[in-house]
């Protein structure tokens, strides 16, 4: 019934503490970040229309649709890992429960991905994306959508999106 170390990754999310509060904080915020990350869609065209941050704004989206074609096109397929709430069914979800597999969280990618391109390009807003980034990545496990490992993955991949993203816009722009 369970892969690899996910009996451990269970203990975790079993472990993580859950109230009405913080319920309706991550209910909030996973309704903020949409069903597949969209936020950072209108992150990303809004920073596209000034000058000062359109490159930021087109590694934003470069990163979002990398993330996108990596990880829930390829990865997600290539390991078709269930989800938490696939396996422990018992467990009360506060959301409709996805119908795509686990691993990588790509909600954690594209967080990470856009947080990457903002702070590699504008440092104090990039701390303020990681932040947010975080607490999405962390809303997947709170959720009981996502193992750890997923959105640990899913937080990588993004990362090196992001990078990579960056470097193209600097390449594009010279």
């Amino acid at each position: 019934m369970f892969f690899g170390g996910e009996l451990m990754e269970f203990t975790w999310l079993y472990a993580i503490p859950r109230s009405g509060l913080l319920d309706s904080f991550f209910l909030g915020l996973t309704k903020v970040a949409g069903s597949y990350g969209e936020v950072w869609v209108f992150v990303g065209v809004f920073l596209l229309l000034f000058k000062k941050t359109r490159k930021t704004g087109a590694a934003v989206l470069i990163s979002f649709a990398a993330v996108n074609v990596v990880g829930e096109l390829l990865l997600k397929n290539l390991f078709a890992r269930p989800r938490p709430c696939q396996i422990d069914q018992t467990f009360a979800l506060l959301v409709s429960p996805p119908t795509s597999f686990s691993f990588p969280s790509t909600h954690s990618g594209v967080s990470f991905g856009a947080a990457t391109g903002i702070f590699l390009n504008h440092k104090k807003a990039g701390l303020a994306a990681y932040l947010l980034a975080a607490l999405i990545a962390f809303s997947r496990m709170y959720l009981f959508l996502h193992f750890p490992t997923d959105v640990l993955a899913g937080a990588i991949l993004g990362t090196v999106m992001g990078i990579l993203a960056v470097r193209v816009c600097s390449i594009v722009t010279q």
